[in-house]
Parts: structure tokens; C-alpha cells; sequence
């Protein structure tokens, strides 16, 4: 199962690229966050930010996520790293995040984040005909009823 459910948390991931990173241990709020994917990278994904950003300085993190259709919801640990591969800069380099930075690939306050993950747990919501009857019932639900759960390495 966990492999089915790694693959449908990166589609859900691409298909809406928004979760909420703070980091770990700390108070303060976590904030959303615009994930850039690489297809050949399944274990990272990338962040464009500012300097003054309070994620900017790094450090073991946690990221939240709901599908767009909410039937996909996931937990992921990992850490935030500066990602000095002017490659990888070039390569996630678009007109939307080109939009926030005035100086451009070479604007001073530009930092591109790697989050290396650790792990996850990821929950699907697909309830079925049986679990939506039991729900409308008051019936006693059960695990799984609702859908799946699973903690995995990613």
C-alpha cells in the first residue's frame, strides 16, 4: 500500500503545489509555501524565498498538505537546506517566481530552499458507497472506512 500512496501524494502534490512549512520545534506559525517539483527527484522538492524570510535560515522542518480535492492529506519531515546548485535554480526558474524577485536569478535577497524529506503520514479520503452509508446511518465506523493511512519514507 504505501507505494500506491506515495504515488498518489506526488500527484496530488503536483497537481497543487501548496503546503504550509515551519520549522521544527519552533512557536512560530507555519507559512505557505509554493513547492517547485523535479520528476527525477522524488525525495526533495524546492522552495523560493527571501532572505528575510523566517524559513530562510534552515534547519529540520515540517510541511503540511490537503489536496485540492481533500482527499489527500499529509504530514512530512525533512529538512531545509540551501540549494547552491545554480543548475537546479536555473532549471525550477520561472515567470512566476520571477514576478517577486526585481533583480531577477541575481536579485540579493533570492534564496532557493531544498526540503529534503524524511518521512510522512499520509492520509486518503475516499469514504466508498459503504463508508458514506455508515456515516449516514450513525453506523460504528472502522479504520479504513474512510480511507487509508500509512507512514512512509520518502
Amino acid at each position: 500500500m504505501s507505494d500506491d500512496i506515495k504515488k498518489h501524494f506526488w500527484k496530488a502534490l503536483a497537481d497543487s503545489p501548496y503546503v504550509m512549512v515551519g520549522m521544527t520545534g519552533e512557536r512560530a506559525h507555519h507559512i505557505p509555501m509554493n513547492a517547485q517539483l523535479d520528476k527525477d527527484a522524488n525525495s526533495a522538492f524546492w522552495f523560493f524565498t527571501a532572505t528575510d524570510n523566517r524559513l530562510a535560515g534552515g534547519g529540520p522542518a515540517m510541511a503540511q498538505f490537503a489536496s485540492k480535492g481533500h482527499d489527500l492529506f499529509a504530514c512530512i519531515s525533512g529538512t531545509l537546506r540551501d540549494e547552491t546548485d545554480r543548475a537546479v535554480l536555473d532549471r525550477l526558474w520561472n515567470n512566476g517566481i520571477a514576478a517577486w524577485y526585481e533583480g531577477g536569478k541575481n536579485d540579493p535577497k533570492l534564496v532557493l530552499l531544498r526540503f529534503d524529506l524524511d518521512d510522512a503520514e499520509i492520509w486518503t479520503a475516499d469514504p466508498g458507497i459503504k463508508g458514506m452509508f455508515k456515516l449516514a446511518t450513525g453506523m460504528t465506523m472502522k479504520e479504513g472506512d474512510l480511507g487509508k493511512h500509512a507512514e512512509v519514507a520518502l
